[in-house]
């Protein structure tokens, strides 16, 4: 097999979440159980950070990934979906997985795949886990993709669990209310195993206390005991700047990754470093510093408000339910601007009520969709989009449309891309 045919065999013959949504969706951990076993259980072979949360987890785990790479170690990551290739998800120290790789693991074990008939992503994890264990890393940095009781990932133990904050998504596979998707999140705190909340809610809080203590593990509620704080930069510059209290006292920091969302984020990661200094050595001041700096250079994290052009601005991000879009339109309003447009596409499994009531009005709209099946018409967007006073016209193709506004936008306005990763990914230029 080609890596084409490797490709095309997975994406038919697998279910996958990301193309067709919910029948995809598997409710247990038995097939994932089943090829780890088949596979040796490579998932015991090494040492791991587990990584969870409605939004962030995937900007956090790529910093992790950083810094235990800045502090010398060979550091396995892996996250989903992926933006333009398939190799993005399984990465070492940056470098993703090879082609042949990929085509030598479904090849070997294609009996199997086709007895058990996992998803997609059960495929996909036991295919990481294999690579990692194979390669030997020190460390691996494991995001989950969905939830966290029931997500192919929760087979590990790792040193550390980490859940960035609770918000809406996913709630037909996750509850619909912030405790019943915190209850679920929870599910990947281990016994013994010390557990770092990034953002704590009133309504979770109880939630994770009450499940930490039933599994005897240590829990940091981050933001309760790091203040961080937003430094006025230079919209030029590459990089953020965050003032940092804690018990320690004050300093500053400074991280590649732009959008407002990581001023959240980084408590939480400020926290996970400074309980796996208990375990892993070589974690310095200096190591997580660079580490933040070069979280894009060393792990090729893609679409976190991505600029993709000057003159008019372009931003991109994959930010995709009310939290995550909430940051955005605050991040848009802040940035000097003539008009606004927003090229926008979203999924058809949402509820996208929540999201486009956050919208600014006063935007030019142009309606997309990604080409899967999961994408929502962008004929439907729009109608929906108009009960909420959001105008614009459908150009089904994202990159049509981004030509189309360009054309359109004078050299002082702003345009974004977003509603959904899918979209982004199909950004010929991202």
């Amino acid at each position: 097999m080609t890596y084409q045919e490797t490709l095309d065999y997975l994406f038919n013959a697998l279910p996958i979440f990301q193309r067709v949504g919910k029948s995809a969706y598997k409710a247990n951990l038995d097939n994932t159980l089943a090829l780890c076993s088949r596979l040796g259980d490579p998932h015991q072979a090494f040492k791991s950070i587990h990584v969870a949360g409605t939004n962030g987890k995937g900007s956090t785990s790529h910093a992790l990934a950083s810094i235990l790479q800045e502090a010398g170690y060979k550091v396995g990551l892996y996250t989903s979906p992926h933006l333009k290739s398939f190799t993005e998800r399984i990465k070492i120290n940056g470098k993703e997985i090879s082609e042949e790789a990929v085509v030598a693991f479904v090849q070997k074990h294609k009996p199997f795949l086709e007895e058990i008939k996992p998803s997609f992503f059960e495929m996909t994890v036991a295919m990481a886990f294999a690579h990692f264990a194979a390669q030997q890393v020190d460390y691996a940095v494991i995001e989950v993709g969905l939830g966290g009781r029931l997500d192919s990932t929760n087979v590990i133990t790792p040193l550390l669990s980490v859940i960035t904050n609770i918000g809406y998504d996913h709630m037909q596979f996750l509850g619909d209310t912030l405790e019943a998707i915190a209850r679920e999140k929870a599910g990947i705190i281990k016994p013994g195993v010390p557990v770092v909340i990034s953002e704590s809610h009133a309504e979770t809080k109880a939630v994770f206390e009450e499940v930490a203590h039933a599994q005897d593990a240590r829990i940091y509620f981050a933001d309760a005991m790091i203040s961080v704080i937003s430094v006025e930069n230079n919209p030029d510059e590459s990089f953020r700047e965050y003032r940092v209290e804690d018990r320690k006292g004050e300093n500053s920091y400074r991280i590649d990754l732009r959008g407002n969302y990581q001023q959240k984020n980084l408590a939480g990661i400020l926290m996970a470093v400074e309980v796996l200094k208990e375990s892993i050595a070589g974690l310095t001041e200096e190591v997580v510093k660079r580490g933040l700096c070069r979280i894009i250079a060393n792990t090729g994290l893609k679409g976190r408000w991505q600029k993709l052009q000057e003159r008019p601005l372009v931003f991109c991000d994959t930010g995709h339910n009310a939290e995550g879009i909430k940051m955005v339109v605050e991040q848009l309003r802040a940035t000097p601007h003539q008009r606004l447009f927003f090229i926008l596409g979203m999924s058809n499994d949402k509820d996208v009520a929540p999201v486009l009531s956050l919208l600014p009005r006063e935007a030019s709209y142009t309606f997309c969709e990604a080409k899967l099946p999961r994408a929502m018409s962008a004929e439907s967007l729009q109608a929906q989009a108009e009960e909420f006073g959001l105008r614009g016209s459908v150009v089904a193709d994202v990159n049509v449309a981004l030509k189309q506004v360009l054309k359109e936008a004078g050299e002082d306005d702003l345009v974004f891309v977003g509603g959904s990763t899918f979209v982004v990914a199909e950004l010929d230029n991202l």
